[in-house]
């Protein structure tokens, strides 16, 4: 069973004159003693902030070797490191780039960047995810990053996934498209393998086309290209994959697999933001 706890969301709450307010410095409890207390509503971007935001505050200290993701919720993370770099509340810090958009970003934010090949070794990555299982499995890869983010990430003593509710699942696949990077030598090939897979029975094969960012909906007429000069495919579920882990090693033992978007056993903590709060689960 994972470790959870819960903070609940600061600045969110309205409350009326019988209500008692507690704060701490990790949490902020409220006791109402008769009326209701009021939440207010947090958009998608003012949760992805509250996790992005935390996850540097509460995993990342001076001296660090720092991992840095890729998409909408990772770029809030990116964005408080370049805060706490520039107010010198944090120093002697370098940091990994997983793709390149978090590495314009994190230029134009004067955070310093290094690179695995001549830091192989991370204190803590961060980083976003597509869909989150019981287990703390996940699907990434919706951005076209997911090669880079598990090069990265996999090298981290602390691998920190934020996200918002929305992310959590029974199980993997219905929810969000399983992205693959494959080479593009003969790919049509490598699909038929990848869709004739056991562990991955029922699933559809479709090329991602347009951005490779952009994930699986099309939105041009190119073959998406990641980074790498790889195609995606995202594979497409009606039923939860049965079992991820196998899954996970029977994709890579397909040539013309590049790489994949379970990342499964890697994950140290969960940031969960949600409309009452931030949730922070453990393996």
């Amino acid at each position: 069973m994972n470790a959870q706890a819960r903070f609940v969301a600061p600045k969110v709450q309205l409350h009326n004159n019988n209500t008692a307010l507690f704060r701490s410095s990790r949490c902020v409890l409220v006791k109402s003693t008769r009326k209701q207390t009021a939440v207010l509503a947090l958009t998608q971007d003012e949760l992805k902030k509250m996790v992005g935001y935390k996850s540097v505050d509460d995993y990342v200290t001076s001296g660090m070797v720092v991992g840095l993701g890729t998409g909408s919720t990772a770029y809030f993370a990116v964005e408080r490191l370049g805060q706490k770099l520039a107010s010198g509340e944090l120093t002697n810090i370098v940091a990994i780039p997983t793709s390149e958009r978090t590495r314009e970003q994190a230029l134009s934010l004067g955070i310093p960047l290094v690179s695995l090949d001549t830091h192989s070794k991370l204190d803590v990555a961060i980083d976003g995810a597509d869909e989150v299982d019981p287990e703390l499995n996940l699907v990434k890869g919706g951005g076209g990053a997911l090669l880079r983010e598990k090069m990265v990430e996999v090298m981290a003593d602390k691998f920190i996934v934020i996200v918002d509710e929305s992310k959590l699942c029974s199980g993997l696949g219905p929810g969000f498209p399983l992205p693959v990077e494959i080479t593009p030598f003969c790919h049509k090939h490598t699909m038929r393998l990848i869709g004739a897979l056991p562990s991955l029975a029922g699933c559809k094969t479709q090329l991602r086309m347009g951005s490779a960012a952009t994930g699986s909906a099309p939105d041009g007429d190119e073959i998406a290209v990641t980074d790498n000069g790889n195609y995606i495919v995202d594979l497409i579920f009606e039923e939860p994959i049965l079992d991820a882990p196998l899954a996970a090693r029977e994709l890579k033992e397909v040539c013309g697999v590049v790489d994949h978007g379970l990342f499964c056993g890697m994950s140290t903590a969960v940031i969960i933001a949600g409309a009452d709060g931030i949730t922070v689960q453990t393996p």
